[in-house]
């Protein structure tokens, strides 16, 4: 079987990875007003509730911000499962500060799981969208 390619959707068994930002990791100060430590937690479990709701095999992974820390939680989690998609986290990317943490996050998935197929979201609200985009109905 052949590496997988991107025009190809993936089973909707497929084991998926959600890699996000811990609610403690993130400056509240630089965020818009209403969303605090309490908010973005609620948010997060409405986020995974909906995944599973949906059907998916979703595995949550919430990070701080050092990316040697970082590295070593996605590693022990690619060495407990197999999965076929990860998803990562808008907080990751989308911060400037976190550069490093991404690439080093999109580094460790496709080096320790060659194959593994990658995806986006930008809110914890927004991730079954994100899946779906890749996994078949």
């Amino acid at each position: 079987m052949g590496r997988p390619t991107t025009s190809t959707p993936l089973p909707w068994n497929t084991k998926v990875l959600t890699i996000g930002l811990h609610p403690s990791a993130l400056d509240y100060s630089r965020m818009p007003d209403g969303v605090d430590e309490t908010v973005l937690t609620a948010r997060i479990e409405a986020g995974h509730a909906a995944l599973r709701q949906a059907g998916f095999d979703a595995v949550p992974c919430l990070i701080g911000t050092s990316a040697d820390r970082a590295e070593t939680t996605v590693r022990q989690h690619l060495q407990d499962h197999a999965f076929g998609l990860a998803m990562i986290g808008g907080g990751i990317r989308m911060l400037p500060e976190n550069t490093l943490l991404f690439e080093r996050l999109v580094n460790v998935l496709t080096e320790a799981a060659p194959g593994i197929r990658l995806c986006f979201s930008t809110a914890p609200d927004q991730t079954v969208e994100a899946l779906e985009r890749w996994i078949r109905a």
